[in-house]
């Protein structure tokens, strides 16, 4: 790596100290960090046609006042300009806020170029800048940074463009050149100029794309680099499986394994024999027999000798995986249930059985990862819903056995290369197929006026033995947004079914005791409808529900729409999800139709991904997401794959170490991986 780019910025001509105390502010240190401190934006004044201007955009547009300007004061200090522009013969109606002064400078017969919002249907702009003049053919597009202290963004472009110059023979390629063939890629030091002073869309778009694949090259061979070194210093336990037993246990199951389900067991089963620390990812859509795998993984572990626990968000699935396990395990195991509610003497008898290994399967809340359990000899742990689990829970309970491998288990699909992005150093192992004979729950869309028949449908099928959620997405009524809460309308519905359905409530401002209670009745049918928000969207799962029903359904993302699907359709009843909504928008209205159109979920978070654009499509921030300076992941969704499988190949191919051409990208890759594997736990 280059040293001259590490100097100080001060060493950029131009930076005194009160301009580089600025620059620290904002994260500028290094030369380099400059130089890569890319536009936040760009304010583009490239005079279009009007009839290529979009309504509603920033645009440019350049005339000859033929009006005198009109000056009108209202409020406190508050004026408003307005004059008329001809352009291109078509009158254009300029209007300024709060720019009194500019009555005098403007004359009837100036040539004046205003930038600001496009009104298409008024034939009107809104001018947030103005100049005298005609534009200058070379400032089409200027970049805007973000800024904070004192520094301006004139500084931060005249110490660019100072640094680009000073400092460009230090910014060498670090792409073979065979990758910038290929793709047809810009040089670094061009892509840098571009962008931050583009000379057109089109060099901005390249450069863009440069380093969104750089910056996503780099990650992928740093976190492939990791993933190896990790799982070659990490050593697991090698557990000794009987493979036969194993065999026959499946055999015995009392359904057929999907091709999914096999393709992923094995890749378990072989990270189990292996030496290294298992820490693997499997993710699967609802019902796709995601927990089968888990359960067989147990089972492998406890022919090796080894105890197995597996923790779950909620204790109501602690509850039901002990259930299901205690029956399949009847002959094989002893399956033990350790959760908050489980006190006193049954407490500390458990306590013991885990001590002293008379437990072997262990299933549990959070309570597992408490000072006072003590595993003997923990060989497996699996973790179902992980993103519920912070970082620091998962790492205690990984640490209370000698190096147990670790399964991680999400229902949330997401495309496969994000998922290895953003679940960092894991393996990922992905169920992409149902089991058959599964019914499909049939999704239908309407609108609001059609609200009595959905009721009279819960009623029936609540007649006919089954039970339905209700979904609402607020709790409380809100000013701003005109929808139906939960607390309202589990008064409604429980007028409306009175006497004879009982009607229960459910929301995250129970607490947990409460909503532990609230789901036990509907689990047990003493609550036959219920109301909720979205906290039954993971980790519930009861069979007798058939119908689930979701107000205002254009307010949540298809991924989310898809988790609260899953929540029936879970026994052999034939099963209903029903969205009620009236979305204004396309998107909203395109989303509604896929929801009914599509079951499976990954299609669904590729959809998702479309719609959603680069919104955040993880909802909150994930721990230890990667920040990129330009590349989005799930808008360069596809550079993303492209990258992962390049530094697949580069790292098999040893090349990083072999060839010279990879000399550059092999310093930053390393130099940046010592950093790196000291922040990993």
């Amino acid at each position: 790596m280059n040293t001259l780019l590490n100097d100080p910025v001060i060493n950029v001509k131009g930076i005194g100290e009160k301009l580089e105390q600025g620059l620290n502010s904002l994260g500028i240190h290094t030369v380099e960090d400059l130089l890569f401190y890319f536009p936040a934006r760009y304010d583009v004044y490239e005079i279009k046609p009007l009839s290529e201007l979009l309504h509603n955009d920033k645009v440019t547009i350049e005339g000859e006042v033929i009006s005198e300007p009109s000056l009108a004061f209202y409020g406190k200090k508050k004026s408003r300009l307005s004059f008329n522009l001809q352009v291109e013969y078509v009158t254009v109606k300029a209007v300024m806020f709060n720019r009194s002064f500019a009555k005098k400078q403007l004359q009837i017969g100036d040539i004046v170029t205003v930038t600001g919002k496009w009104d298409q249907h008024r034939l009107q702009i809104t001018v947030s800048n103005y100049k005298k003049g005609r534009a200058k053919s070379d400032a089409k597009i200027q970049p805007v940074y973000a800024l904070k202290s004192d520094v301006t963004n004139l500084q931060i472009k005249k110490a660019v463009s100072t640094a680009l110059s000073q400092f460009q023979d230090s910014l060498q390629e670090i792409l073979p050149q065979e990758y910038l063939s290929a793709y047809k890629l810009p040089g670094r030091l061009e892509a840098a100029k571009q962008m931050h002073f583009p000379d057109n869309h089109q060099m901005l778009k390249h450069a863009r794309r440069r380093f969104t694949y750089e910056e996503f090259l780099l990650f992928q061979l740093k976190m492939q680099l990791l993933r190896k070194r990790k799982r070659e210093s990490t050593h697991g336990n090698s557990l000794e499986y009987e493979k036969q037993a194993v065999d026959e246990f499946v055999e015995k199951l009392p359904f057929r394994l999907t091709a999914a389900q096999l393709r992923s067991l094995k890749e378990i089963l072989t990270d189990l024999h292996s030496p290294y620390r298992m820490n693997r990812l499997l993710q699967g859509d609802v019902g796709s027999g995601k927990t089968a795998v888990a359960a067989i993984a147990l089972y492998a572990a406890i022919t090796a000798r080894k105890q197995g626990a597996l923790m779950v968000p909620t204790e109501i699935l602690a509850e039901q995986h002990f259930q299901s396990l205690t029956e399949l395990f009847a002959d094989h195991a002893t399956v033990v249930l350790l959760t908050g509610s489980v006190k006193g003497k049954r407490r500390k008898q458990i306590l013991q059985e885990i001590a002293e290994k008379e437990a072997d399967i262990i299933i549990g809340t959070h309570a597992l990862i408490q000072d006072e359990v003590l595993f003997q000899d923990l060989g497996l742990v699996i973790v179902d819903e992980q993103h519920r689990f912070g970082v620091e829970q998962r790492r205690v309970l990984r640490d209370k056995g000698l190096h147990p491998d670790v399964l991680f288990m999400t229902a949330t699909p997401i495309p496969r290369t994000l998922a290895i992005t953003a679940f960092g150093d894991m393996d990922v192992s992905v169920i992409d197929e149902m089991p058959s004979g599964r019914k499909q729950v049939e999704t239908y869309w309407v609108k609001e006026n059609m609200l009595d028949r959905v009721l009279q449908f819960i009623q029936k099928e609540v007649d006919n033995g089954h039970q339905a959620y209700v979904i609402c997405p607020l709790i409380e009524e809100s000013d701003k947004l005109d929808i139906q809460n939960a607390v309202e309308l589990y008064e409604q519905l429980k007028e409306f079914y009175a006497p004879k359905t009982s009607v229960g409530l459910m929301h995250g401002r129970l607490s947990s005791d409460e909503k532990e209670e609230v789901m036990r009745d509907f689990a047990a049918n003493d609550i036959q409808v219920l109301v909720s928000t979205t906290v039954v969207e993971v980790g519930v799962n009861v069979p007798n529900a058939s119908v689930m029903v979701i107000y205002d359904a254009e307010r949540f993302g298809l991924s989310q729409l898809h988790q609260l699907r899953g929540r029936v359709g879970r026994g052999e009843a034939q099963s209903y999800c029903i969205l009620v909504a009236d979305p204004k928008g396309e998107v909203g209205k395109e989303r509604m139709k896929i929801m009914t159109e599509t079951a499976n979920g990954f299609e669904l978070s590729e959809e998702d991904l479309k719609l959603r654009g680069p919104g955040d499509f993880f909802g909150k921030k994930q721990s230890g997401m990667p920040e990129f300076r330009v590349a989005d992941m799930v808008h360069d969704y596809r550079a993303l794959e492209t990258a992962r499988m390049d530094a697949q190949h580069i790292l098999e191919a040893g090349s990083l170490d072999k060839d010279p051409q990879f000399k550059q990208l092999a310093m930053h890759v390393y130099h940046d991986n010592i950093v790196m594997g000291e922040t990993l736990d």
